[in-house]
């Protein structure tokens, strides 16, 4: 799916320079890093257990607005409930000192309660192009930096697992769930008291396929957490893979479509066998060139394969792309509003450009009218200015409204949220910020 890694290519994420010799202020990869292998019997655990910390999780922190870092690689489950672990790496603001979570501090307005689990677009198939690797560098948007100068403590999920399974739904909401229950068994080491702590979602583009299974699935899967999340922003989202990767295919963003096959398959062996058995073994389009995607972090993936015809690759075309095989795994396991809806307490902001380009905005309307149907609690904001990179930005500031509405009961009149199981839809108008368009060495001064 398009989903947020190229936009803009100068801004994005990109190995960081520990990919080359010389770079000792960088942690290596993690098919290097030793800290990223479970302890053993590590899968008798509960999912959601932290099983090893990391702190400082980076050598330096190049995050504005951020005081420390650790890491938790936790018990999660994969897209069938079989035993998986991840990765979260959680950013400490300034604001928040040492002393917070002391019994001396617990009033003090600087410390922080507000917990937001940012789901950055991975749009990759290669566990090295992990956000936990790649944020030592730093970020793509700014979103983190903005979260952090409003005090928040950022926790950001490698939600698709040690197997990289990009556009895989259960997969990335189980770890995405557990993310947060680890976060929360960790309180001691971020400074929240357990009985303060208040947690939140958000996730643009694929991040919010992310976030939007994790809200699917919180009920069935970890219905404690309902006391705990409170709220969740979808922000672009893209509902349906296949009508996603039929729109993105011959385009810029054609990279991004073999990413999502080989990553929607590798939580179903058959599938992705049959996906491999269809490729071509000859020609300028054969498996050898379709398959180096799994070195690839997203932006290089849209650099190898810029308007290339997808189905070229394949033995029998788009037939073999769509074959049955493949098409049920999509709509099992790639497809939103397809393994339940928000619980009734959690309200949800869903936001998206009205001419977004990657996805229609008319599954958008279908996925949140499904979700009220179901008693959840929606504010939607359809944007009549603007595409699916330009929502990106324009619509932080009102996510942020949002966030400080669940996460500190501060009211805007930019943000009307619902009651309880009730749902509201509004057509906005909300131009381009174009101060979110400069890079971050611009707010940093370091280039």
């Amino acid at each position: 799916m398009l989903w947020g890694t190229f936009f803009p290519l100068t801004n994005s994420l990109v190995l960081p320079r520990q990919a080359y010799p010389g770079y000792p202020d960088y942690l290596p990869p993690p098919s290097l890093d030793p800290w990223y292998s479970p302890p053993p019997d590590w899968q008798v655990a509960v999912p959601g257990t932290p099983l090893s910390i990391r702190s400082p999780a980076y050598p330096t922190i190049n995050i504005r607005n951020c005081r420390d870092t650790l890491q938790i690689l936790y018990r999660s489950s994969d897209t069938h409930g079989n035993p998986s672990w991840s990765v979260t790496t959680v950013f400490i603001p300034t604001s928040h000192s040492p002393a917070c979570g002391t019994s001396a501090q617990t009033t003090n307005t600087t410390c922080s309660h507000g917990i937001v689990s940012y789901l950055v677009p991975s749009d990759s198939v290669s566990p090295d192009a992990a956000p936990s690797y790649l944020l030592q560098s730093r970020e793509p948007y700014g979103e983190m930096r903005d979260l952090l100068a409003r005090g928040y403590i950022v926790a950001v999920p490698d939600y698709e697992g040690p197997t990289a399974s990009y556009c895989a739904g259960a997969q990335a909401g189980h770890a995405t769930l557990d993310g947060i229950r680890a976060v929360l068994a960790s309180t001691d080491r971020i400074g929240v008291p357990l009985e303060k702590a208040r947690h939140a979602i958000w996730g643009y583009s694929g991040g919010a396929f992310a976030a939007g299974f994790a809200l699917e699935l919180m009920g069935a899967y970890a219905p404690e957490l309902r006391t705990k999340v409170v709220g969740g922003a979808i922000g672009g989202p893209s509902p349906n893979l296949t009508t996603v990767a039929q729109a993105m295919n011959s385009k810029d963003t054609a990279g991004l479509v073999i990413a999502s096959l080989v990553g929607v398959t590798s939580q179903w062996p058959e599938a992705g066998e049959f996906l491999r058995s269809r490729l071509k073994k000859e020609g300028p389009r054969n498996a050898t060139e379709f398959m180096k995607i799994e070195k690839m972090a997203g932006v290089e993936a849209l650099m190898a394969f810029p308007r290339q015809n997808v189905y070229d690759y394949f033995e029998n075309g788009e037939q073999d792309v769509w074959h049955p095989t493949i098409q049920a795994v999509i709509d099992r396991d790639a497809v939103m509003g397809t393994v339940g809806a928000p619980p009734t307490e959690v309200p949800v902001f869903v936001y998206k450009a009205v001419d977004d380009e990657m996805s229609a905005v008319g599954e958008t309307d279908d996925l949140v009218a499904k979700y009220c149907s179901r008693g959840s609690t929606v504010l939607y904001h359809r944007n009549k200015l603007g595409g699916h990179n330009d929502e990106l930005w324009s619509g932080r500031l009102r996510t942020m409204d949002f966030l400080a509405h669940v996460l500190d009961d501060k009211r805007s009149s930019n943000m009307t949220v619902p009651e309880a199981g009730k749902c509201l839809t509004q057509d906005v108008a909300v131009p381009l910020d174009v101060l979110y368009l400069l890079p971050e060495w611009w707010w940093t001064g370091v280039p």
